[in-house]
């Protein structure tokens, strides 16, 4: 009997792996404005909304105009040359396909920008299999706020108590918590299992998870 019934999805680091790209296009939009940032630093936020990123790095308030320039730029770099290097995770099609045959309930809980989130599915091979999407327009607040799960699950027929999120950073498990829904781990994304603490379960990536008993 399967545990939950409903299934939300980050995708960033959880069905694509994109992580590293998006690290990149951060550094080089924020040296843009004379902000400089190590990779591994901009890798390990990752996963947290773009404006509370660039207010971290750079201490401009989210609601400031200069905010919404560093990010514009960041996703004009993105797409004209980091969105080429993203690769499709191993076992992401196999598991959307288990959650569609065996009649779960399941949405893509993502903030990414529309214009970005298309290709990234397309590199998975998932674009025709997930009609339930959420993206920006769809939230006022970003990760960890729980403003994209809420939103996410508010498109399913589902109990709030008989859904689970799976993603890969400790920003998703804290947007998770924030919505008081369940929460599974993949190391997929760079961080390791004890840094997402309050998972239910931590996977190697989604493969693993489509060939799980128990934890769906």
């Amino acid at each position: 009997m399967a545990r939950f019934r409903g299934v939300l999805l980050d995708v960033d680091g959880t069905l694509v792996d994109s992580n590293d790209a998006h690290a990149h296009a951060w550094c080089e939009a924020l040296a843009k404005f004379d902000h400089d940032i190590a990779f591994s630093r901009a890798k390990s936020l990752i996963g947290m909304g773009g404006d509370r990123l660039i207010e971290l790095v750079t201490g401009i308030d989210r609601d400031d105009k200069r905010n919404k320039k560093i990010s514009e730029a960041r996703t004009e770099m993105y797409l004209e040359k980091w969105i080429h290097t993203v690769k499709p995770l191993r076992g992401s099609r196999q598991l959307l396909l288990r959650l569609r045959n065996e009649g779960y309930q399941y949405a893509l809980a993502t903030a990414a920008k529309t214009e970005e989130l298309q290709p990234l599915l397309e590199i998975a091979d998932i674009a025709d299999i997930v009609p339930t999407r959420t993206t920006s327009s769809d939230v006022e607040q970003s990760k960890p706020d729980p403003d994209i799960v809420e939103a996410a699950l508010a498109k399913l027929p589902v109990e709030r108590a008989l859904a689970v999120m799976v993603g890969d950073t400790p920003y998703d498990v804290m947007a998770a918590r924030g919505a008081n829904v369940a929460f599974i781990g993949t190391t997929t994304g760079g961080w390791p299992a004890e840094a997402l603490a309050g998972a239910i379960a931590v996977v190697d990536g989604p493969a693993a998870l489509a060939i799980s008993e128990g934890l769906l």
